[in-house]
């Protein structure tokens, strides 16, 4: 099946469509992997309405890529970005291909990795939504929201440094400090969820066991492209 890539940041998208490049080649053979085609609005046209907090046409952008993509022939669709989810639920029933959805290929991750508690990372919009809550919750699973102040120098730091390819030692030891504090609550793992957290952040230098939201939809959409009829 040919996958389509609805692109946030520039630096997501592509950990995304290297992920599943390079799963491709493991399963297929040196070089191969599923069809792939990627659309990306720029980042500042879905600011605009994330400052407003205006999910609807957050979502309409998300449409926008979605005919265009789907024109370009391809079946399925992802999003290699957490925060845009909360506009995919009002445009998904108009969509023109299925979407597959990040937090639900987390949480099902998470339930099969036997983790109770995780902790989530992400935008302060990110974590204040309840994309996450709502895919854990349905798998019995507990969250921990990190506090208002760790939610905005997280999010500085996404939005500042990580969407812009910066990488900085003071960025790692902030995420570092969250996941730490996320531990002390009780937390046996955390989400990454911003598609560029995990640039900077994996179960090597991490507290706490990480699902990789990038790598893990990235993943999934191998196993959707090549699962057969």
């Amino acid at each position: 099946m040919h996958i389509g890539i609805v692109a946030g940041s520039a630096e997501g998208a592509a950990l995304c469509y290297r992920t599943i490049v390079h799963e491709g080649a493991k399963r297929l053979g040196p070089w191969a992997h599923p069809r792939v085609t990627l659309d990306s609005i720029p980042l500042a046209e879905y600011q605009v309405f994330v400052d407003r907090g205006d999910w609807p046409q957050v979502g309409e952008l998300l449409l926008r890529s979605a005919h265009t993509l789907a024109a370009a022939g391809v079946d399925f669709l992802i999003l290699p970005d957490n925060t845009f989810h909360q506009g995919l639920a009002f445009i998904e029933s108009r969509s023109p291909r299925p979407w597959l959805h990040i937090a639900a290929v987390v949480a099902g991750e998470a339930r099969s990795r036997g983790f109770h508690r995780v902790g989530l990372l992400g935008t302060k919009w990110l974590v204040a939504s309840e994309v996450y809550p709502q895919q854990l919750s349905a798998r019995g699973l507990a969250f921990v929201r990190p506090s208002d102040a760790d939610r905005e120098q997280i999010s500085r730091y996404i939005m500042e440094e990580l969407v812009n390819g910066i990488f900085s030692s003071e960025s790692i030891a902030c995420h570092q400090r969250v996941i730490t504090r996320l531990k002390d609550q009780g937390c046996d793992a955390v989400v990454l969820g911003c598609t560029e957290i995990p640039l900077i952040i994996s179960d090597e230098n991490s507290p706490l066991p990480t699902l990789d939201s990038t790598r893990l939809l990235a993943r999934a959409a191998v196993d959707r492209a090549l699962a057969k009829p």
